[in-house]
């Protein structure tokens, strides 16, 4: 545990934004939350006792039950990918949890113990969060609390690419990379929805039999076997419409070969690499094809709001069934074991979403 300086500031020298620990001066609560003091591996998440925010204008703040990693968390933590200016460096960009309090000027229909979950820019992996109204949303009433933190991001993300980024429309085939992930879980029930096709690629013919599970019309394992020639051969040598691609550098080659023409490939990660050596332009442009990059982190307050309400009209009231729409969970941990967790998304070994329980799952 570390003594406060000043707010914000901790002996080992990292700097918190004030943002995300403001604090009433009469009387400083405290609570507890994972920092990195330096960049590096899962050893350097230390859990340390800081104040405790209080809800500015416009804000709600959050008791966090749960919260659910994310490879922008992996990212964050080796320095790689820094909060937007001003915003919480804890890490967690989403959770679920009870509204604890309302700040000044709040309008919407929120009030103390109502079931959440919220879309973040950071702070997640602590007991207390400020949210700005406009990005809350209410949990589902038949998932658990827990549950209900594997939500935000991943289908947020999901449908944004699908949605607003790739406008798919009924009837066309989807490509979507990382098929079993929490954002592919998430996109091919969200496809499903729209009464479009989803096809997926992973790793292993366990993650292919979750995806199918889902609703994937068909799977391909990509280190087994040549998914170009899978998607031609499903699509009658057409190609898929839409492309969602996480990969980026690697597999440039085998999107575009797997793109229908006037086709929209969708970049939103690039844990295959950034960089690209050959005709990529020239072969894109022989499809006519759009290469559409999008992030959800870095959008302004007012995109994301309109996302929610979206999402919140179109796609939230069908988790009341779950043989339409639930988030899958992988494994739960609780925040003490935050390595443990971030281990486990390194090795890949997951298939949907990682939760970590800021209030063990016992005691919900």
């Amino acid at each position: 545990m570390h003594h406060l300086l000043k707010t914000g500031t901790f002996l080992l020298g990292k700097t918190y934004s004030t943002s995300c620990i403001r604090c009433s001066s009469s009387e400083v609560k405290m609570m507890r939350a994972v920092c990195v003091d330096e960049p590096g591996g899962p050893e350097t998440l230390q859990i340390q006792t800081i104040p405790r925010p209080e809800p500015g204008p416009g804000e709600v703040l959050v008791r966090v039950h749960a919260t659910a990693l994310n490879r922008a968390d992996l990212l964050q933590r080796r320095g790689l990918y820094p909060p937007p200016p001003g915003e919480s460096e804890i890490l967690g960009l989403e959770v679920s949890g009870i509204v604890e309090k309302t700040g000044p000027g709040v309008k919407s229909m929120f009030k103390p113990s109502d079931r959440v979950m919220a879309l973040l820019c950071g702070g997640g992996y602590a007991e207390f969060v400020n949210v700005p109204e406009d990005l809350l949303l209410f949990a589902p009433p038949n998932i658990s609390i827990s549950e209900a933190a594997a939500i935000p991001e991943a289908w947020l993300t999901a449908f944004q690419l699908l949605h607003f980024v790739a406008h798919v429309q009924e009837g066309e085939v989807v490509l979507i990379h990382a098929g079993a992930s929490g954002v592919g879980s998430a996109a091919v029930q969200l496809v499903r929805l729209f009464k479009a096709v989803p096809l997926v690629t992973a790793g292993t013919q366990e993650k292919l039999a979750l995806a199918k599970s889902l609703g994937a019309a068909q799977g391909f394992n990509y280190r087994e076997e040549d998914y170009v020639a899978g998607v031609h051969q499903f699509t009658g040598g057409r190609g898929a419409d839409v492309i969602l691609d996480c990969i980026g550098g690697s597999c440039w080659e085998q999107n575009v070969s797997c793109l229908a023409v006037d086709g929209r490939w969708v970049l939103y990660g690039t844990l295959g690499g950034s960089t690209v050596n050959g005709d990529l332009l020239k072969r894109l442009l022989s499809k006519r094809g759009q290469l559409l990059c999008s992030l959800l982190r870095s959008r302004s307050l007012q995109y994301k709001s309109s996302l929610i309400n979206a999402f919140s009209s179109l796609v939230l009231p069908h988790f009341s069934d779950p043989e339409l729409l639930r988030p899958v969970i992988d494994c739960e941990f609780n925040l003490d074991q935050v390595c443990d967790a971030h281990l486990h998304m390194e090795a890949n070994r997951n298939m949907g979403k990682i939760i970590l329980n800021v209030i063990p799952k016992t005691t919900h």
